[in-house]
């Protein structure tokens, strides 16, 4: 008879002990610690402008964004995350007073990961949806002109759009910012992508 391999499961305390040694980010899914894949340079350019657009946009409005280096606890699935930019409103809720551990974001944004890019759209859509606080949620395609928007109404449903030219302005209603999509992908080239998939 074959054995099967048992997966050793972790408890949160477990994760984060382990995750303030390591080199490399990893999540936390339950029980299970998932290696975080490193990302492209179209990634980060996408990331810091979101990010320093939205630090100048917002300073004195009582919020506040925080890149991928801040956790955030999702309680009613048991997962950490990192996303790559969150906006809290007011002070953060520290996750058992870690000053690297969020629970309520007002709004998150994702660059999308051929690696993640599935599980960004669903999965942890569906994880996200669960944060009482969470207003907007936002998918930035690295590898093509479009950015994804849900965002939340007053009557708990969520209304989609699509932006897919650089003339579109990308309304954050959640936190009332808007920002040009043609300064999103300041920088990004998509023939480096071509070229780094032949």
């Amino acid at each position: 008879m074959q054995a099967t391999e048992v997966k050793k499961r972790y408890t949160p305390e477990e994760y984060l002990t382990l995750e303030e040694k390591a080199e490399f980010k990893s999540e936390y899914h339950d029980g299970e610690i998932i290696p975080m894949t490193g990302g492209s340079l179209n990634h980060n350019r996408i990331i810091l402008s979101v990010a320093a657009f939205l630090k100048y946009a917002l300073r004195g409005k009582g919020y506040e964004p925080f890149s991928s280096d801040v956790r955030l606890w999702i309680p009613k699935h048991r997962r950490f995350t990192y996303p790559d930019v969150m906006v809290i409103q007011g002070e953060p809720v520290l996750y058992e007073n870690r000053t690297d551990t969020v629970l309520n974001p007002r709004s998150i944004v994702e660059v999308l990961s051929k690696s993640t890019q599935e599980y960004d759209q669903n999965e942890k859509f569906r994880y996200y949806r669960s944060i009482p606080e969470l207003q907007e949620y936002v998918l930035i395609n690295q590898y093509q002109l479009e950015i994804q928007q849900y965002t939340k109404t007053e009557d708990n449903l969520w209304i989609y759009r699509v932006y897919e030219s650089t003339e579109d302005i990308v309304k954050f209603a959640s936190i009332d910012v808007e920002m040009n999509v043609a300064e999103i992908y300041e920088g990004v080239s998509f023939e480096e992508v071509i070229a780094s998939e032949s």
